[in-house]
């Protein structure tokens, strides 16, 4: 009959009363009548899946409310399993028709139990053939004797699962074996439950209980839709084996145990396991973590994980909900430039083509005197100074907005799509199928999860740990790769690696965890990708002991320390991450702590977004570090590193704070709309008040810590040494410092401080705040331009050397002096007050400036003020003044061979 003679819908209703085998027939009749079969996915198919009471849900144990792709597929692998177990290597060599005709004529069905044909299994073995079938009838089989498999059998619980329990120890000596329906137990004389040396067993939808599997290469197995309560399953050098949609609770030790490394002999049921892993890859999943339950509810509703929570700063064009509005555009639209920032640069740019005369002038010579004066002014040469291109830059927002649109463009998270076609190992790692391969399963309410050690191998995908100690323990050379996994409300860490293991971490939700979500440590070097590691009760990720690692592309928020933290000569490539919305820092780096951390967006975070204390030296360049509820980077006490190219934008502190005992090397950062200071250097025993406590977390690493001093990775080292200069003074240097909420540069130290080549602009405050330096503090070749006060402060009792810089334009005094030192070779031109004031007790050597102020002197000396003032260049200003002296101490005071240029009428 054809099938347009009725409506499909009608047809549907007629072939949803179809058994199996006439569904077969049917779909063989045509292609039309083989496409209506298959139409009957939501209805007949679906039937026939839930109507088996061998089977499970597809999606159990994690999502059993959630329908498979295909309940027909779903049906099928049901139904082709029993029959896999049986393709064996001699099988294979053979006709697929005649073999399967030779052992459908052979088989027999052997009956076991109250009215079967045999009271107990073991006299069944005894008398069962090559793939017999044999059915355990509905009942307690308990035996006294270790049972022995000396030929391939299917061994059946009749009726639903726990029908039938069996309390047995078996041990496998043949090549195929099933085990399905049944629910194991252990014997009076060994929790042993089941052991092969060198076949391959299959066990479907069975329950274990307080009882060990244990698998010896060999040896193999596939695991599917089983329970283990308080039992594990132990994996000896195995070549290949796959556990799917089993769940593990209540285990004492690890669940799952991978020993050795894989096998090379490998036995008939390998190959087939390698397909079969390869054909129900996780492409089933869903995108994103897949078969993770990403957003379950509690009993009373509530989120188990929270609000969806995303990084909204800088790379999307987003407001940061932290900033005020003129914030947020200065932070995010400063190509278009911030309305009062360009309205005062526009009338700075006006002012330096046309000075401002005074609008009470009436007289008609002043008048003309102003106009040449005016000419004077702009015919300056101030663009000679070395820093004069970098100050155009900054005024007109090139600099800054070329540095956000590469933010924009280079700081967007990738997906694990696209880190795998850049990177060939972690694809490598990805594909792999070595070892154990664990997908959909569920191990909850126990010690452990999957223990590996001494060189094993374990792939886990789209399975859920929750409420265990450890989620995965990696040591001893070992390698896991973990896809698409939920781990969470772990005791311990969620995943820990030590002792060089290594393997690929991607794609994982891992949150709420009591310790560190990732645990890296002793040598271990795992790759991290693209995962979501958030809301822990301690660090995200923790890298100490020597450990390395490459942590990219990873969303890292809401822990309660350090979203990441490094420590103890930890070594890892941290790149391309958003950590954001941390209880403490963002990273931080501590007790001789390393790593290059780069291109990352570091923002919202308590404390400071990077901190730095006790040693740690890592190398921190182009990040974007912003919004921070504290400073941007804290450098603490002996803090160490290179921090370059980073843009430390809008945090509630300063820019970047450290201490006087600290040695960093601060160069090409754009430092800038920070509420504090840029920049602020502390003395670390007098203004212990101001310290921002240690942000990394009081986690305990003795072990760590007394194994400090190995020898780290010489290749590593090699690199790392290039990347720094070898400094013994902290210096900063080729930075752009603007726009701060105080002052631009603010020194409070005890040790000697290298100033170089930066850019000091329109910040609040003063340019440079000088109020302590017992050592000598030297400020060479800056640009320190248009700041709210003066240029530059040196209080009393400080020593400094201003050398070379331009001081253009600022609100009061171009530099303002009560230390001593040395002051040579600077523009001070265009200040609103005194170009140089020296007061109470300076002691200076004022030589080779060129220095020309409006509407005060060029140089003023008040009080006992004394030194050297000679070989200036003084441009005679609107006020005609130009040197005042004190008269108190002149034979303190040495002022001789300056020149003078005045302005006269055309």
């Amino acid at each position: 009959m054809e099938v347009g003679g009725l409506p499909v819908e009608l047809w549907q209703l007629i072939l949803s009363y179809l058994h199996l085998p006439d569904l077969g027939r049917c779909s063989l009749v045509s292609r039309a009548w083989y496409e209506l079969v298959i139409s009957l996915d939501k209805t007949r198919w679906r039937q026939l899946c839930l109507g088996c009471l061998e089977h499970r849900h597809p999606n159990w144990p994690n999502r059993p409310s959630v329908e498979p792709l295909s309940w027909r597929e779903a049906f099928k692998q049901h139904y082709v399993a029993s029959r896999t177990w049986t393709r064996n290597m001699q099988d294979l060599d053979s006709s697929n028709c005649l073999s399967l005709f030779r052992r459908r004529k052979g088989r027999r069905q052997l009956c076991v139990g109250a009215g079967g044909e045999f009271r107990s299994l073991w006299a069944a073995l005894a008398a069962a053939g090559p793939y017999d079938r044999l059915v355990l009838l509905p009942g307690v089989h308990e035996e006294q004797d270790e049972l022995q498999l000396r030929v391939p059998v299917e061994v059946v619980g009749q009726g639903r699962l726990g029908d039938v329990a069996l309390l047995a120890s078996i041990h496998q000596h043949c090549p195929t074996a099933r085990l399905h329906n049944v629910v194991f137990m252990p014997s009076h004389f060994t929790s042993l439950l089941y052991k092969t040396t060198s076949g391959y067993v299959q066990f479907d939808n069975c329950n274990f209980e307080s009882g060990q599997l244990q698998i010896h290469a060999p040896g193999t197995c596939q695991v599917k839709f089983c329970t283990f309560t308080q039992s594990s399953i132990h994996l000896y050098s195995v070549a290949l084996c796959v556990l799917e949609h089993c769940e593990f609770t209540g285990s004492e030790n690890a669940s799952v145990t991978v020993e050795g490394c894989p096998s090379s002999d490998c036995n008939w049921a390998c190959k087939h396991l390698a397909m079969l892993a390869k054909s129900s890859v996780a492409s089933t999943l869903e995108p994103g973590l897949g078969g993770c339950p990403m957003n379950k509810q509690d009993a009373q509703g509530q989120s188990l994980l929270g609000p969806e929570r995303t990084c909204g700063i800088v790379v999307r064009e987003e407001r940061s909900s932290f900033l005020s509005a003129a914030g947020a555009q200065a932070l995010l639209g400063l190509a278009q430039g911030d309305t009062a920032f360009g309205e005062n640069l526009r009338a700075s740019e006006e002012e330096k083509e046309h000075p401002a005369l005074d609008s009470s002038s009436s007289d008609s010579d002043v008048h003309s005197n102003d106009e040449e004066l005016a000419q004077a002014a702009h015919e300056l040469p101030c663009r000679a100074h070395g820093l004069s291109h970098s100050l155009a830059n900054v005024r007109d927002g090139r600099c800054q907005s070329s540095r956000l649109h590469t933010l924009r463009r280079d700081l967007q998270l990738k997906s694990l799509q696209l880190e795998l076609q850049q990177n060939k190992e972690a694809q490598a790692l990805a594909s792999s199928l070595q070892g154990c391969v664990i997908r959909q399963c569920l191990f909850r309410d126990g010690k452990g999860g999957i223990f590996i050690y001494s060189r094993g191998q374990a792939k886990l995908e789209g399975s859920v740990f929750r409420n265990l100690t450890y989620a995965v323990r990696c040591i001893q050379n070992s390698q896991v790769v973990m896809l698409r996994n939920d781990i969470h409300h772990c005791k311990a860490s969620g995943v820990f690696l030590r002792l060089s293991a290594g393997g690929l971490i991607a794609d994982n939700n891992i949150h709420s965890n009591c310790e560190a979500g990732v645990d890296i440590r002793k040598g271990a070097n795992p790759l991290v990708l693209c995962n979501k590691i958030h809301s822990g009760l301690r660090s995200g990720i923790v890298v100490v002991g020597n450990g390395k690692g490459i942590i990219r592309s990873n969303q890292i928020y809401g822990n309660k320390e350090a979203g990441i933290y490094i420590l103890y000569n930890g070594n890892p490539a941290v790149s391309g991450n958003h950590i954001f919305q941390g209880l403490a820092a963002g990273v931080a780096v501590n007790e001789n702590g390393r790593g290059q951390i780069t291109g990352n967006v570091i923002c919202e975070n308590q404390w400071g977004g990077v901190d730095i204390r006790h040693g740690g030296d890592p190398v921190l360049r182009n990040n974007l570090i912003s919004c921070g509820y504290s400073d941007g980077v804290v450098v603490g006490e002996r803090g160490k590193g290179l921090i370059e190219g980073n843009a430390i934008y809008g945090n509630k502190g300063c820019g970047v704070w450290m201490t006087s005992s600290s040695l960093p090397h601060l160069v090409d950062n754009e430092i800038s709309h920070n509420s504090i200071h840029g920049v602020a250097v502390f003395c670390c025993k007098d203004d212990a008040a101001d310290h921002p406590p240690a942000q990394g977390g009081s986690e305990s690493f003795q072990e760590e810590r007394e194994g400090a001093g190995w020898d780290n990775d010489p290749d590593s080292d090699e690199d790392y040494l290039a990347a720094q200069r070898p400094i013994s003074v902290a210096l900063v240097e080729a930075n752009s410092i603007n726009h701060n909420g105080a002052a631009g540069l603010h020194i409070k130290s005890s040790k000697a401080l290298n100033v170089i080549a930066n850019v000091i602009h329109a910040n609040v405050d003063g340019g440079m705040t000088v109020l302590r330096s017992s050592r000598l503090t030297r400020i060479a070749n800056n640009s320190i331009s248009c700041n709210g006060r003066g240029g530059v402060l040196v209080e009393a009792k400080c020593q400094v050397e201003l050398r070379g810089n331009g001081i253009y334009e600022n609100s009061s005094h171009g530099i303002v002096s009560k230390g001593e030192g040395v002051i040579a070779e600077n523009d001070i031109i265009g200040n609103h007050s005194c170009g140089l004031q020296l007061l109470q007790a300076a002691s200076m050597k004022v030589t080779k400036n060129r220095i020309q102020a409006f509407q005060d002197y060029g140089i003023a000396l008040f009080d006992e003020a004394k030194g050297l003032v000679q070989g200036n260049l003084i441009f005679q200003g609107r006020s005609k003044k130009s040197i005042l002296r004190p008269i108190s101490n002149a034979e303190d005071c040495i002022i001789q061979n300056n020149a003078f240029l005045t302005l006269k009428k055309r």
